[in-house]
């Protein structure tokens, strides 16, 4: 995915900023997967950085009984390590030019940068809507608008946190709320065609260690899913996550059937790079 990435954004991309921490969401110790000897055509623009503690405050996970809680702990701790990683990235920045712009993706969320001129953008913030794919770069989730990666100017830019929490609407002029809101913006800018974020590409085995660790791994344990459900979904081609679903304890109640998308509607490099990354793509119809 990293090696996918790099080369699509290359061409728009002065320099590329990644931090990986040495804890996973959950708060296991991990080793770190990053190798930069992997990445040598891109060496020069890239600025690694390694988060090595945990964040302070967490909430105790000591005989936890969600049934009678309404804290879930596990969670408020999984979203305290994130927005700590995120942030840890200014680290990276401090070299930048106060009106460069700066983007944030998780490394599965790329943007579309040939659908805008960001010389000629005039909005402080800027917001790119994706199609979701799961599994294979072609197997299209259509349930929801994915709007990953953000970016503004880096003098606009009050931490990684506060871009990746902004509700990505666009609101009134006559919205007042805005004017205190540290979410709601008037001056946002969406890019429609703004991308792809190829979620869950990896083996059943590493994603069943992914479910166990990432922000929602408590209501994935609670799902009592195992390897062989993994493999079943992706063999047929089915989620059972409702991004919708506002309760999490219901997340994962339904299934959804993914859909074949044309490789035209991949980005160029991978269009031209079927057949290297062919094990990532589903070419069965």
């Amino acid at each position: 995915m990293m090696e996918v990435r790099l080369n699509i954004l290359n061409p728009y991309v002065h320099k590329f900023v990644i931090v990986e921490s040495k804890y996973s969401h959950s708060g296991n110790k991990k080793k770190l997967n990053f190798d930069i000897k992997r990445f040598d055509k891109f060496k020069k623009k890239i600025i690694y950085l390694v988060v090595d503690k945990e964040p302070e405050n967490l909430h105790s996970e000591r005989n936890v009984n969600l049934k009678e809680k309404k804290l879930n702990p596990f969670r408020e701790n999984a979203i305290k390590r994130i927005a700590h990683q995120r942030d840890y990235l200014l680290k990276g920045i401090q070299d930048a030019d106060a009106n460069d712009f700066i983007f944030y993706s998780d490394n599965d969320e790329i943007p579309k940068f040939e659908n805008i001129d960001i010389k000629k953008n005039k909005n402080r913030i800027v917001a790119f809507k994706q199609k979701l794919f799961y599994y294979k770069f072609n197997l299209f989730c259509d349930r929801v608008n994915w709007h990953g990666t953000r970016g503004c100017k880096k003098k606009n830019l009050k931490s990684f946190s506060w871009l990746r929490d902004i509700k990505i609407k666009k609101y009134s002029k006559f919205r007042f709320d805005t004017i205190f809101s540290n979410k709601k913006y008037i001056d946002l800018k969406i890019i429609n065609d703004g991308g792809w974020h190829f979620s869950q590409l990896k083996s059943p085995e590493d994603l069943y260690i992914k479910l166990n660790n990432h922000e929602e791994h408590s209501e994935f344990k609670e799902s009592k899913q195992t390897l062989s459900d993994i493999k079943d979904l992706i063999e047929r081609k089915v989620i059972n996550f409702d991004h919708n679903e506002k309760f999490h304890k219901f997340k994962y109640s339904k299934e959804f059937k993914l859909k074949n998308l044309s490789l035209n509607e991949m980005p160029k490099f991978l269009q031209k790079n079927v057949d290297k990354y062919s094990k990532w793509f589903d070419l069965s119809n």
